[in-house]
């Protein structure tokens, strides 16, 4: 990745030196062609002088906006260049950033921090278009377990719980060799027919998948794909071209985040943390300008107010119907 091209901190202020600046690369990349109304689609806009109450309104609907209406960034109080260098430090950072060192970068609290870090990874989800990639494989697919060393657990709950998986919440992963692309998600649990399901929607008919020797991943030779697996129970990691190195390598990283950026993550927001990995992992070939426009072009049409951040779990999902 030597050769991509990129962005310095100090280049970054060189360029945004304040939020006029910002505006104008926000405004660049969400309307090309000019100003279009939010509302109602017009492109036959009034600049207003004074830029109140917004700097645009429409002569069509009559409905003042700015670019924020309508993305993610709508009803913030946070200059645009605060949130531009969000955008960059987010996307630059392999490991991800934690909302305090986020806070302190911006000179913003805590919690302002953690709620614009989740309507970024919101948006870097959105403008990741491999999310809905079919694999053309050979693909390999792992499980990861999120979740604390049982020998960190109270005594009480490493009896009631014992050790291995028990308590904690799984993660599949695939990474598709021939582009590198990954897909990730939490599951409900590890069954068959789950993963088997989530191959199904991600993997394309007849590919090959790599897998290890856990039982649930025995089956995908009656959907079609040419199944191989290694036994690492019996020291075996490499037989040819059947390995799983490349999701053993995405997993590592995501421990990376986890343990070293954020030190824990909540199950409750665990898909928004994964999302972001595999958007970061997608859009790492881009130049960092590249990624930053078209984070900025998946802000658009998105919204994740702090009450809904902090309402209810969202239920884990799990694929509809029996693959088989």
């Amino acid at each position: 990745m030597t050769k991509r091209e990129g962005l310095s901190l100090a280049g970054f202020f060189q360029r945004f030196p304040d939020d006029a600046a910002a505006e104008a690369w926000f405004t660049a990349r969400r309307w090309p062609n000019g100003p279009e109304c939010p509302h109602c689609g017009s492109t036959n806009i009034a600049t207003i002088a004074s830029r109140k109450p917004m700097p645009y309104r429409c002569r069509g609907c009559r409905k003042h906006f700015s670019v924020t209406v309508g993305t993610i960034m709508q009803s913030t109080k946070l200059g645009l260049r605060a949130w531009l260098l969000a955008v960059y430090l987010l996307t630059t950072d392999a490991k991800g950033r934690s909302s305090t060192k986020l806070g302190r970068d911006l000179d913003v609290q805590q919690r302002t921090a953690w709620h614009l870090a989740h309507r970024i990874r919101k948006a870097m989800a959105a403008a990741d278009s491999a999310a809905a990639d079919v694999f053309a494989g050979p693909v390999e697919v792992d499980e990861l377990y999120h979740g604390g060393l049982n020998r960190n657990r109270h005594a009480s709950k490493r009896k009631r719980l014992g050790g291995g998986s028990v308590g904690k919440t799984p993660v599949i992963g695939m990474v598709d060799r021939a582009t590198n692309r990954i897909a990730a998600m939490p599951i409900d649990r590890v069954k068959t027919d789950i993963v088997a399901g989530v191959v199904k929607q991600h993997v394309a008919p007849g590919a090959s998948v790599y897998s290890d020797a856990s039982q649930v991943y025995l089956w995908l030779h009656r959907l079609g794909y040419q199944h191989e697996s290694v036994h690492h129970e019996h020291g075996e990691f490499v037989r040819g071209p059947v390995m799983t190195n490349a999701v053993e390598s995405l997993w590592a990283l995501f421990r990376r985040r986890c343990y070293g950026t954020h030190h824990w993550m909540s199950v409750k927001h665990l898909h928004r943390y994964t999302a972001e990995a595999v958007s970061w992992h997608n859009l790492r070939p881009l130049t960092t300008t590249d990624r930053m426009a078209l984070v900025a072009t998946g802000m658009e049409g998105q919204r994740l107010r702090y009450a809904d951040l902090t309402a209810s779990p969202e239920p884990v999902p799990v694929p509809a119907g029996d693959p088989f």
